[in-house]
């Protein structure tokens, strides 16, 4: 049996896939001691029998949000400690003439470190990796007692140049460990060995923030699986929603700092592939926000840095993921000015919505759709949380605004609505991409209740929702391939008497590789990359091919013409006669990994489906509206219906409007169409 385990905001989603097919279930997140969550559903669905438990968790990024941190230092080459407050120096493009705009992680606002826990060492490596100006220990020891003194859980290390020489970073961190003992300490040169100092700092204090955060938590978890009889794999995800064994994780934690939300892309692209369908908009929308992906030609889209915060970077492979704050728990609120709106604020899981009946007073998005008729009160979240209806109305009631009771109700769904759409809108538009050719992936537990109102307002192809939408990104961690990499940096302009160097840095990092495979994957198969860019260009083109083999003159010239080949196919432009510079050269290896198989659906031998009974919809239209109520488990594979209807199941709620219709897949995925856009 193989478990994957998504801690979001709101909930912790489990899933496991063994031989009596797919199990779910999904638990109250507890915010101050998340392992308990994913205990108890690991207790639930009987995790003694599974031979691996892949896991990813929002608690290091929620950590960092909201700055609920470890007291860490900074190490830096003297004159440079402020680096972690100019960030790349870059605005918001909202913000570029607004005089009150500050960084949120700068010094006016809320740093990672504060400043005077940011010291600087003496010490030089030139470009070309030469020692410049000695390592002064004395100095540096003097730095280090005064950190001691401030009592400090941590230590970041990162120097100038030191992605071409490691020699005073790996002196220092000795140091560090001689005066102030066995504490976590990070240099970058280890952490990410690339180019690109303000880059490779921040993310060398990510990892030692998540050091610190996810030690303890891993070591508490995996107590608690082992007490409960798991004797298998335990494995996080990383930023790319691949999968790394929690030992290799831990070595470089900062790898999985956003891993919940790339896992719905891995999960979209796994099922695209069963349904045939390779362009895909992939929508999660939880309890706190809507998470926005793209497949597109049945590969998600993956950058080689992601920001945790507006400049604030990480380099680690990554899914492209857009988040706004739109989710259920998303706030309903009076502007100053007087208008309706809704978010980006949210309920969270405490207080939760107004109808959770846990404190919240403000209405949310579930209240909307709860007064609207489109949730079951006594059914929400597979009946494990009952809500209250009368709650929703005082929480609009309360609202300070001369709107009837009527209009703040609907106007909340579709100002709702609104962003869902426009933060779709912003994706399509930043990859150049036609919503006519893709079609929208539906999950999280709002997903399939909001994505279809969306589907005119975007005019996508289509809205699918595949099966236990819910849980998706769940079922992500088991649609995952288990994958080892590393990656240098190195300046060379490609020519053929760059090959030899070329041909040592790639011998040294898969020799590393097969080391650490030795015992497990005896026999790996690698596959190269690098990002290069054109000579005097400041930004890379990434994932070049490279053949595999030997790294000659001719294997050069190929890399020169891949290189033009990509960035023709990503900018619209071919420039032959500029050289070409490499910048960072990357290896993978991938191991065979098990993933979730859908069972197929009978088709119904006669008849058509029945609703279960019909409801009354509010708010929709000036007169309440009659709509069928679906069980998901009583469709077949060909069932039609016509909208608008309600379908429930235990994750979520399918809400389709008039002059939609919703057909089911083979899989048991619904796919909603306009009625009138039929072929």
């Amino acid at each position: 049996m193989l478990i994957g385990v998504d801690v979001g905001g709101t909930f912790t989603d489990v899933v496991s896939i063994g031989e009596f097919g797919i199990r779910t279930i999904k638990i109250t997140t507890d915010s101050r001691n998340t392992e308990l969550g994913v205990i108890a559903g690991a207790r639930e669905i009987g995790v003694e029998q599974a031979h691996a438990f892949n896991h990813a968790s929002t608690h290091g990024l929620n950590a960092v949000i909201t700055r609920r941190l470890p007291k860490i230092a900074f190490l830096t080459s003297m004159g440079h400690r402020d680096i972690l407050d100019a960030g790349r120096t870059w605005r918001p493009v909202a913000d570029l003439t607004n005089p009150h705009w500050r960084r949120h992680f700068g010094d006016a606002a809320m740093p990672l470190v504060p400043r005077y826990l940011r010291r600087g060492v003496v010490e030089r490596i030139t470009t070309e990796g030469e020692v410049l100006i000695p390592l002064d220990e004395r100095q540096a020891r003097e730095q280090i007692a005064v950190l001691r003194e401030c009592g400090v859980a941590g230590v970041a290390i990162c120097l100038l140049n030191s992605y071409v020489n490691r020699v005073h970073e790996e002196r220092l961190s000795e140091i560090v460990r001689e005066e102030m003992g066995d504490i976590p300490c990070s240099i970058s040169s280890e952490v990410s060995p690339l180019a690109k100092e303000y880059d490779r700092a921040s993310t060398t204090v990510i990892d030692v923030f998540m050091h610190l955060i996810y030690s303890d938590y891993t070591q508490r978890l995996d107590e608690g699986l082992r007490a409960l009889g798991f004797r298998g794999k335990l494995n996080y995800a990383n930023c790319a929603a691949q999968l790394l064994s929690s030992e290799v994780a831990m070595e470089r934690p900062y790898q999985i700092v956003f891993a919940g939300p790339a896992a719905g892309a891995v999960a979209s692209t796994h099922f695209g592939k069963m349904v045939a369908k390779g362009n895909l908009l992939c929508a999660d929308i939880g309890g706190t926000s809507c998470d926005i992906s793209l497949v597109s030609d049945f590969r998600p889209y993956v950058n080689t840095t992601f920001e945790l915060e507006h400049d604030l970077v990480v380099n680690a492979l990554s899914v492209e993921v857009s988040s706004i704050g739109a989710g259920g728990g998303s706030l309903v609120s009076i502007s100053n000015a007087g208008e309706l709106q809704v978010g980006p604020g949210s309920a969270g899981s405490e207080p939760g919505p107004a109808c959770y009946g846990k404190g919240g007073t403000d209405p949310t998005m579930t209240d909307t759709c709860l007064l609207m008729g489109i949730i079951d009160p006594d059914n929400f979240a597979g009946g494990r949380v009952r809500l209250d209806k009368g709650q929703s109305k005082r929480a609009f009631e309360r609202l300070d605004t001369s709107l009837p009771f009527e209009d703040r109700v609907r106007f909340a769904f579709h100002v709702g609505l609104n962003n869902i759409a426009e933060g779709l809108t912003n994706v399509t538009i930043q990859h150049g991409i036609d919503p006519r050719d893709f079609s929208i992936i539906a999950f999280g537990a709002a997903g399939p209740m909001l994505l279809p109102s969306v589907l005119d307002k975007l005019h996508a192809a289509e809205v699918i929702v595949p099966p236990h939408p819910g849980l998706f990104s769940a079922l992500g961690l088991v649609s995952s391939e288990q994958t080892y990499s590393d990656s240098r940096s190195a300046y060379r302009t490609l020519a053929p008497e760059v090959a030899p160097e070329i041909d040592e840095v790639f011998r040294e990092m898969e020799a590393n590789l097969r080391e650490r495979l030795k015992d497990s994957h005896p026999d790996p198969i690698f596959i190269r990359a690098f990002d290069g860019r054109l000579l005097g260009q400041s930004w890379e083109t990434p994932f070049i091919p490279i053949p595999p083999g030997k790294i000659s003159p001719e294997t050069v010239l190929e890399m020169i013409e891949n290189f033009h080949s990509g960035y023709e196919l990503r900018a619209g432009n071919r420039f032959p006669g500029i050289p070409v510079q490499s910048v960072t050269y990357r290896v993978e290896t991938v191991m065979p990994t098990a993933k979730v198989d859908y069972p197929r659906l009978e088709r119904r031998s006669e008849g058509a489906p029945a609703p279960d009974r019909v409801i009354t919809l509010h708010y929709l239209a000036p007169e309440p509206i009659q709509a069928g109520e679906y069980r998901r488990t009583d469709l077949r594979f060909g069932d039609e219906i016509l909208g608008p209807a309600v379908i429930r199941e235990e994750s979520a709620t399918t809400f389709i409007l008039s002059g939609q219709i919703l057909s089911v897949g083979e899989f048991g995925e619904l796919y909603i169409r306009r009625a009138d856009n039929l072929w």
